[in-house]
């Protein structure tokens, strides 16, 4: 139909014309052979037939090379610099990529603000912890010991979850003791788990993994401080290590509030949330889990979650031989 609409006038034009000759030689044109007029008539429609043919192919080239670009992901404009108003596409493209440009560079104007003013507010942060040291009465000391620790642990996932969103951060894959990264998440949620009067069962080898120490003891921080935040009482986390041939595991696992079958197969998409209440005191952001498969991605890690509702959740962390990655 389109092609039609675009030669129909054409083709209206062409029949005119022949029509006028036809009528001129037939009408005007003394003792005329009609055999000359019929022989013309032939070859003018077998060339306009066989012109509006070649059209036809070249246009539905054109149609499914179109089709075609339009499943890419790139920009596609420039292959088509034969098409009508291309100018104006380029024009548009042009404009469409300085906007992208200034956004780009506000936001990373944005996380340098926030990554500084997140460093910046450690300072009083850590010395409010000191000063809550001394404090003599133990109950409040230790309410104002909860919220210090929940801002510290906030102001890091800020800074962590900064540098990750930018396209370019540092990743410095290098063998790591697992078990010291493990040690070292637990060090960092140690208030929390004594609160909590978690039952640690941790048997961990030392071993080494190809990863980032950073990220990693980022990532075990996150999946620990979920254990804590949809803990039951009797609270239980188990961590251990498996090796085999090719691959290293670490599972993680706590007797908690468990994951809902439903909610499962998304617990790593960005804002999911779920149906759990969370013991009615935390209000999920739906950003940790997402932040944790981000980063795996980047250090080429594998996390799969296997969970019961109201029984368990174990987290299996798959470490692969990545000495191809070895920063030196």
């Amino acid at each position: 139909m389109i092609y039609l609409r675009k030669y129909s006038r054409y083709i209206m034009v062409m029949i005119l014309i022949i029509l006028t000759y036809n009528l001129y030689f037939i009408y005007l044109v003394p003792r005329a052979n009609t055999q000359y007029l019929v022989y013309f008539d032939v070859v003018v429609s077998v060339c306009l037939l066989f012109f509006i043919f070649l059209d036809f192919m070249r246009e539905r080239y054109r149609l499914d090379k179109k089709q075609d670009y339009l499943q890419s992901t790139e920009v596609i404009c420039f292959e088509f610099d034969d098409y009508d108003n291309i100018d104006i596409a380029y024009h548009d493209v042009n404009v469409l990529q300085k906007q992208l440009d200034e956004r780009y560079q506000m936001n990373n104007d944005l996380q340098d603000y926030m990554t500084k003013w997140c460093h910046e507010i450690k300072i009083p942060l850590a010395v409010s912890l000191l000063i809550n040291q001394k404090n003599t009465d133990y109950k409040q000391k230790q309410n104002m010991q909860e919220q210090l620790e929940k801002m510290n642990q906030y102001l890091n996932q800020i800074m962590v979850a900064s540098r990750i969103q930018s396209q370019i951060h540092d990743i410095y894959v290098k063998p790591v003791s697992l078990k010291e990264c493990v040690h070292q998440s637990i060090k960092n949620n140690q208030f929390f788990l004594i609160k909590n009067h978690f039952e640690m069962d941790v048997n961990v080898a030392d071993l080494q993994v190809y990863s980032d120490k950073t990220w990693l003891i980022y990532v075990l921080d996150q999946i620990i401080n979920n254990a804590i935040k949809y803990a039951k009482e009797s609270s239980q986390l188990k961590i251990w290590s498996e090796q085999n041939q090719k691959e290293i595991h670490l599972y993680i696992e706590d007797n908690g509030e468990g994951i809902q079958s439903q909610d499962l197969p998304r617990i790593f998409e960005k804002g999911f949330t779920g149906q759990n209440h969370h013991n009615g005191q935390y209000k999920s952001t739906g950003m940790g889990l997402y932040m944790v498969e981000k980063v795996m991605s980047q250090l080429g890690h594998s996390i799969e979650v296997e969970s019961i509702f109201q029984e368990f959740t174990r987290i299996c962390i798959t470490f692969k031989d990545q000495r191809d990655y070895f920063y030196r």
